[in-house]
Order: C-alpha cells, then structure tokens, then sequence
C-alpha cells in the first residue's frame, strides 16, 4: 500500500491517486480531514469515489459530530475505505500539547481520542507505537491501530518527538506501519524498503 498525503496530493492532486491505483497500488489517503462536520462528510464522500483507496483518515479532535458525519458520507457504499482517526501527531510532545492548551500527556490524550473515534463509529486510529498496547485495552482486537512516526534504529528521527522502531511498533500490536522518510530520503531507497520488510518479517515469524 502507498500513502498519497498532503504534498503531493497538492501537487499533483487526484491524478496521483488514479496513477498510483492504475499501478495497482492500494492507497492510503492521509489527507487529515479537519472541519466542521458538512465540509469533511463532503470530502470524505469524494475520497471514496477515487480508485483504490483502502484507509483515509480525519482528526479525532474535530470531534464526535464531524467524525460521524464522515462516517455516515459513505455508509451506504458496497465497499468503502476505513475511516482512521489521527490522535495525537507523533511530533508532538507534552511540551507542545500545553502550548496549544491541551492538557494530559499524549498517551492519556491519544487513548481518549481513540476511544470517541470508536464510538463515532470509526474503524481505527494513527497513533504512535508507545500508545499502542494502551488503545489497544480500550478500543478491542478488531479496532484498526496505524502507527506513524517508525525509525528504523540508528536512522535520524527528524522532526518527530515520539519514534519507534519496526519492530517495537510490530512487537505493540500495530495493524499497519507508516515508513516514509527512511525509505524516500535513504541513499538507497530500494535497499532500505528491503532491510525494513525483512525486520518486520522476522518479527512476525517469530509471533511478535
């Protein structure tokens, strides 16, 4: 699965998502709705119509009524994307959650979210791996947990605050691994993808 996210859907738009699906990529759109509840239901509906799209995601801080109205935008589809909610960005930390007045550290806000997302009725959530096992307790096995912000060890961490490796984020109990920058800005980027699905698989054989 790719994920098309807000660069280059800017750039290029839908194009990119027909191009990557005409590949035969599914995408993960990582757009990260957040409006009043008519205008994200409104984008959520046109998402779906692009081809390929499995997971699109919104922000659980928009609250439960534009979460629902994202949700209800495309109940009636055959067959639909999964609604992800974002919880808290990996880059933040307790510092910059108190700078913009939230308080709480960002586990206690991430599963607080997680757990209105569910009752809006989403599939799932992004969360960073340290928040995992925690969401996981709250929201239940079939609650879909897509974890950002994965290091491989040694890597730079960027502008990230709160990192896990491959195989921590597998180890938590995550669904699915976003794996950007290791990948895109390595010297190799054909050889990291491999290095990074090798650690991931060694993982999985051995149960996590």
């Amino acid at each position: 699965m790719l994920k098309v996210g807000s660069q280059l859907f800017t750039g290029e738009g839908p194009r990119a998502v027909k191009r990557l699906a005409g590949l035969g990529f599914e995408i993960f759109l990582d757009l990260k709705f957040h409006d009043i509840p008519n205008t994200v239901a409104g984008a959520v509906a046109s998402a779906a119509e692009l081809p390929n799209i499995k997971m699109l995601t919104l922000h659980a801080a928009g609250g439960i009524e534009m979460m629902r109205a994202a949700r209800n935008a495309i109940a009636a589809r055959k067959t639909r994307p999964a609604l992800l909610g974002i919880t808290i960005l990996t880059s933040l930390n307790a510092t910059a959650l108190r700078q913009i007045g939230l308080a709480g550290l960002p586990a206690s806000r991430a599963v607080a979210l997680a757990r209105l997302a569910k009752v809006a009725g989403l599939d799932g959530v992004v969360a960073s791996a340290h928040e995992v096992r925690a969401i996981r307790r709250a929201c239940g096995p079939g609650f879909l947990i897509v974890v950002p912000g994965v290091r491989p060890a040694n890597s730079s961490t960027n502008d990230q605050a709160r990192v896990a490796t491959p195989s921590e984020a597998v180890r938590a109990g995550a669904d699915y691994l976003v794996i950007g920058r290791p990948i895109t800005a390595a010297p190799n980027p054909r050889k990291a993808a491999l290095a990074i699905g090798e650690e991931i698989s060694s993982v999985v054989r051995r149960g996590r």
